[in-house]
């Protein structure tokens, strides 16, 4: 539960500040160029909001738990006094003046946005006036369309207005990168100090690899890290790895078609550095407790079979879930052995020693003036990372691993780690920024889209048109949403 909730606060910290400094960017633009924002949300509202503000003649004016403000609408009557209604059955709203209103009604004063926390934390928006958007407002846009109206400025005020928020995620990332790697630089292990060689998934062991072996180079192009072998293999498609085995250079071929097969098997842990398994810490009421095991004791065997590598050791341990093993392991140099029972789970409740403290490691300190272009490289080299990826999504195996906040939470580390939440922060800000730019109706993209249409053209969608794809664009990100979130809960109940 501890874990679960350390994640979870992690992916709401994360999203809310990228989803605020998202539509900021919207706002941002939109009050340069004088057009109103009715709202400004931070998560979203149904029906009421944990706190609503609004400055109205120099004061601010605060709400807690209150219902939101009703929309500036009422039924429009014809010269009889009879409600109208349109050719569907439907009955016709209208605004009302806004000297009918009361001095505390907000909708009286519309020239000030609104400020407000929703208690639904899932998002947030911005509310630009004269815009369709999710709000489908169409009492106002069926008005004269205003000066102050979204709808009103030209296509080069409006375009910058749109792509503000991807803009704000895309700098954002880049800030924090080169944050990043000011403060705490880059680390990495390179594969050729991994002198136990690597661990590699079930798939790879049956398309060549063997554990233990170290990766030297692909398709001619020497590899350092873990990264470097997941883009080459399932991005960019190399299939010749050069291997280092039992002190001899190896060729292996890989299949075409190895991509699918990761994504088929959902595999998570791919490739891995062998390290020798040594006791951090030992958990109250564990098995290794029982065992009277220590800091620092080093297991070499388990009944009899001498194994000293983790992921060997963890493999032996599976196998051997509620049953009563021997353990052999050294202790200030002295040879040891103890009985214990393993848990139903495969555990000893022990936490081990980092890799990191066993080999050398690589590490790239940038002062403050080297970080920014160091930071805006990795920026443009994870957006084209993700972008090679994404098309991964359209084969059967990759639409099966799409993922929801579920998926996302688990991107996250079981223990709070500031240089890894921030990294991962600024991942996330690409992938938001690369996502609402695909040109889909109801993502920034679809909005790009037709403007570039009307620049072209010289003719503006109707409205009415994009009233439709508005609510197609809606639908598709709805159904996308259950579908990812479904994969999670299917993966979380039956895997």
């Amino acid at each position: 539960m501890e874990t679960f909730l350390i994640r979870a606060l992690q992916l709401i910290l994360s999203l809310s500040i990228l989803v605020f400094l998202h539509e900021f960017g919207h706002f941002f633009f939109s009050r340069l160029f004088k057009v109103r924002v009715d709202k400004f949300y931070m998560f979203f509202n149904p029906n009421f909001s944990l706190i609503r503000a609004k400055k109205i003649n120099g004061k601010w004016q605060i709400r807690y738990f209150a219902k939101n403000v009703p929309a500036n609408e009422r039924p429009k009557h014809d010269a009889n006094g009879d409600i109208l209604h349109d050719s569907k059955g439907k009955t016709v709203y209208e605004p009302i003046p806004l000297n009918e209103l009361s001095d505390d009604d907000w909708r009286k004063y519309p020239e000030t946005t609104e400020w407000g926390i929703g208690w639904l934390p899932l998002g947030g928006y911005c509310k630009i006036a004269g815009m369709i958007d999710e709000s489908m407002d169409k009492t106002l846009m069926a008005q004269v369309p205003q000066t102050w109206e979204y709808r009103s400025r030209p296509v080069w005020q409006r375009l910058p207005i749109i792509i503000g928020g991807v803009l704000v995620n895309f700098i954002l990332a880049l800030v924090i990168y080169s944050a990043v790697l000011f403060t705490w630089g880059k680390e990495y292990l390179p594969f050729e100090n991994a002198k136990y060689g690597l661990n590699f998934s079930q798939t790879f062991l049956e398309n060549g690899f063997k554990n233990g072996d170290n990766i030297i180079a692909i398709d001619g192009q020497t590899v350092e890290q873990r990264s470097d072998v997941i883009e080459s293999i399932l991005i960019d498609g190399k299939q010749n790895v050069t291997l280092w085995r039992d002190g001899q250079k190896v060729e292996i071929q890989l299949p075409s078609d190895i991509a699918q097969k990761v994504l088929a098997s959902e595999e998570l842990n791919l490739v891995s550095v062998r390290y020798p398994f040594v006791i951090e810490e030992v958990s109250a009421g564990s098995p290794a407790a029982d065992a009277k095991l220590q800091q620092g004791d080093s297991i070499v065997g388990i009944n009899g079979k001498h194994l000293f590598i983790f992921q060997d050791i963890a493999a032996e341990l599976d196998a051997s879930k509620n049953a009563k093993i021997e353990i052999s392991y050294f202790r200030n140099g002295q040879l040891m052995q103890s009985e214990l029972q393993v848990t139903e789970n495969g555990k000893l409740g022990v936490g081990l020693k980092s890799p990191y403290q066993f080999f050398q490691t690589k590490k790239i300190e940038y002062g403050f003036f080297e970080s920014i272009p160091a930071g805006i490289s990795l920026g443009w080299e994870t957006l084209s990372s993700y972008v090679k990826q994404f098309k991964l999504v359209f084969s059967k195996e990759g639409a099966k691993q799409l993922g929801g906040f579920g998926a996302i939470g688990k991107m996250f580390p079981k223990f709070w780690d500031w240089q890894i939440f921030w990294s991962m922060t600024a991942l996330l800000s690409i992938i938001l920024a690369f996502m609402n730019f695909l040109p889909i109706p109801a993502l920034d993209g679809g909005y790009v889209l037709f403007l570039l249409y009307e620049m072209f053209t010289g003719r503006k969608p109707t409205d009415k048109f994009l009233e439709y794809a508005q609510t197609t664009g809606m639908l598709l990100l709805m159904a996308l949403l259950i579908f990812a979130n479904g994969n999670d809960i299917f993966r979380a109940i039956f895997k």
